[in-house]
């Protein structure tokens, strides 16, 4: 399957890296205005082109061997929905990078095309992909866990002076990790347990004043009543994050000896990313003592199974695992968090739509 990727930045490489990987899936094309995106084309020894006309023209040109059957989007958020509006308007399958927007309105919109065109469309939340999420979900289905009761989540990232010299990661609307870190955990929360009702949240930006927070705490209430809390930063240190204790992406960051993720459910405990698993070894009691029986899985790299279930989308033999609506209702429920922070009070949810009410 030949794909065109459009921006040509550190998580357009990652992409390349995978594609390359990835025995159903071929690099056709890097679109990028910059010197980088330019490099990284010849790199790869596939084509480049300034603008997305170019690769649209290039695409139903009459030359051999120009045709692109799905563009995956790495370009800085703000551009994704109106290049995902092009693409699909050109009959083009698309994998959009996370955050799928910059607001559920306009994820809306997008949602809306797909639907209308028929031209299938995902979101870049690679976890999903990941067998140690999968196996935790296959868990939490299989009913062992037993029903959220509560959970507990660290999001512990501390990024460097020159990761800010990106200036839309230091502005409202684009920067900060609500929306750069958080949606990662919220499409977690809502893959293992359900539809999120009610948020409440506090934020601060004193570590670094930007415009955007660099630190905060959130609570979610799901549709069957659990609780789950969140601590995030990109300014504390500390090893507590999927990014450094999965093993997910090894050339950028490292595997900590450490856990993100605990669970409490009404029959086990689980924690992530050792997918441990505890119960009791008999009456189910706080003074009963508890036994770890971890799940194990095969290890496989979750962006090499994104592309290859990207490609599957695209020939129709799967359908899409994250779709764009999906995608929408975790922006809904971002919007949701940053609403509770400026107005100090929990924010209620339509767990239907995922859109505060």
């Amino acid at each position: 399957m030949r794909l065109a990727i459009i921006g040509g930045g550190i998580i357009g490489r990652t992409h390349a890296e995978a594609i390359r990987a990835c025995p159903t899936s071929d690099l056709a094309a890097i679109v990028d205005p910059f010197e980088t995106g330019k490099a990284l084309a010849q790199e790869y020894g596939c084509a480049h082109f300034q603008s997305l006309d170019d690769l649209i023209a290039w695409t139903s040109g009459p030359e051999a061997g120009a045709r692109v059957e799905g563009v995956i989007i790495a370009t800085p958020n703000a551009l994704h929905v109106p290049q995902a509006t092009r693409m699909i308007e050109a009959g083009l399958p698309v994998l959009v990078e996370k955050p799928l927007g910059e607001s559920h309105a306009k994820c809306t919109a997008l949602v809306a095309l797909s639907e209308e065109t028929a031209v299938p469309g995902l979101v870049g939340h690679h976890r999903r992909h990941n067998p140690l999420l999968q196996a935790a979900k296959a868990a939490v289905d299989s009913g062992a866990f037993g029903q959220l009761v509560s959970g507990t989540i660290s999001a512990t990232l501390y990024k460097d002076s020159p990761y800010f010299d990106v200036p839309w990661r230091r502005e409202a609307g684009s920067g900060g990790p609500l929306l750069i870190n958080l949606i990662h955990e919220i499409d977690l929360a809502r893959y293992l347990f359900g539809e999120i009702t009610e948020v409440s949240a506090l934020s601060a930006n004193v570590q670094r004043g930007f415009a955007v927070e660099d630190t905060a705490a959130v609570i979610l209430r799901f549709q069957e009543g659990g609780l789950i809390t969140i601590a995030l930063t990109d300014a504390g240190v500390g090893p507590w994050s999927w990014d450094t204790t999965a093993g997910e992406n090894l050339a950028r960051f490292p595997a900590m000896p450490a856990v993100s993720h605990m669970f409490s459910g009404t029959r086990a405990g689980m924690s992530l990313p050792d997918l441990a698993f505890w119960t009791h070894e008999g009456a189910q009691n706080w003074t009963t003592p508890q036994v770890n029986r971890p799940r194990s899985v095969q290890p496989a790299d979750s962006y090499i199974e994104q592309i290859r279930h990207f490609c599957a989308v695209i020939s129709g033999e799967e359908t899409p695992r994250i779709t764009l609506a999906d995608g929408a209702r975790n922006i809904a429920v971002i919007e949701a968090i940053q609403r509770s922070v400026q107005d100090r009070c929990p924010v209620i949810l339509d767990p239907g739509q995922s859109r505060a009410v």
